[in-house]
């Protein structure tokens, strides 16, 4: 299978820009506290697998979404459940913005794991787009900032699992076809949402994580069934971009998010940018730019 980086960085920026508006849903529905993480978690999968099945037997057929290596599949699907459980636990408690920043230390582990697991040829200015996109997340995170409390960890755990999923994608899940990673992600969001359902104590001290299944109403079907979409989208997404170009170069271009982020914190929450996190943005877009150059310079 040949790289197309064209088709990765559009696919990865299309992707991340359905991910953004879904998280921003999720942002909303955690800080009213309507809706659980884990009843999400198996409404929003409950909808998108039908749909996602049904597509990929009449395009696919049933013999090519048969997992060629269903453990390190599972494995990826449990990993990207773990890393939006970690990431939507944060939601309620950052500003938007901030806990995009904070997860968008990602490229830092994408370039490392890329280099020491995947095999592949990380050069000096790939490396540099990396150290250039952090000093853009630090300028808009702000150490002893309000990003800086107990909260914050969450988001870099989640870009620590995020990262090695996606290096597992192109190194032991390049041959699997996008719809069969989109399932097995959605086969762990239900094993996971179950298993908080069943085992995470209903508290009212736990937030998001600790409410109960509760009735849904118009606005709450109709948020899940956008939010199934979303998952759909971004779990084909991600693994077509991640499969189709090295993993440094796309995960330079999910710094795409952070912008989104941005906008959709001014748009919903009132966030407002002042002049240094418009400077880190700025420099997380060139870090991107940087990551397309190849080779060892």
């Amino acid at each position: 299978m040949k790289d197309n980086i064209p088709l990765a960085v559009g696919t990865i920026v299309l992707t991340v820009l359905a991910l953004s508006l879904g998280d921003a849903a999720i942002k909303a529905l955690g800080s009213g506290a309507r809706l659980g993480l884990w009843q999400l978690f198996v409404l929003r999968s409950a909808l998108a697998v039908p749909v996602l099945l049904a597509a990929a037997l009449a395009f696919a057929g049933w013999r090519r979404l048969l997992p060629r290596a269903p453990g390190w599949v599972a494995l990826r699907g449990l990993m990207l459940a773990g890393m939006w459980v970690a990431y939507y636990a944060s939601l309620p408690h950052l500003p938007f913005g901030a806990a995009a920043a904070a997860y968008y230390t990602l490229p830092l582990f994408i370039v490392a794991f890329a280099a020491l697991f995947g095999g592949e040829r990380v050069g000096r200015a790939q490396w540099a787009a990396a150290g250039l996109g952090f000093a853009g997340v630090a300028l808009v995170l702000r150490p002893g900032g309000e990003a800086f409390s107990p909260w914050a960890l969450l988001p870099l755990l989640a870009a620590v699992l995020y990262a090695a999923a996606m290096i597992l994608t192109r190194t032991r899940c390049r041959a699997e076809h996008p719809a069969t990673l989109a399932l097995g992600l959605n086969a762990a969001f239900l094993v996971i949402g179950f298993a908080g359902l069943l085992l995470v104590p209903v508290s009212a001290e736990g937030g998001f994580l600790g409410l109960p299944w509760v009735g849904m109403g118009w606005e709450e079907w109709r948020t899940v069934s956008l939010l199934a979409l979303v998952v759909l989208l971004a779990g084909v997404g991600s693994a077509i971009a991640y499969q189709s170009a090295p993993s440094a170069i796309v995960g330079s271009f999910d710094f795409a998010y952070v912008g989104f982020a941005v906008i959709w914190g001014i748009v919903f929450f009132g966030e407002w940018l002042d002049a240094v996190t418009l400077g880190g943005i700025a420099l997380i877009t060139a870090a991107g730019a940087l990551a397309l150059r190849r080779g060892p310079g």
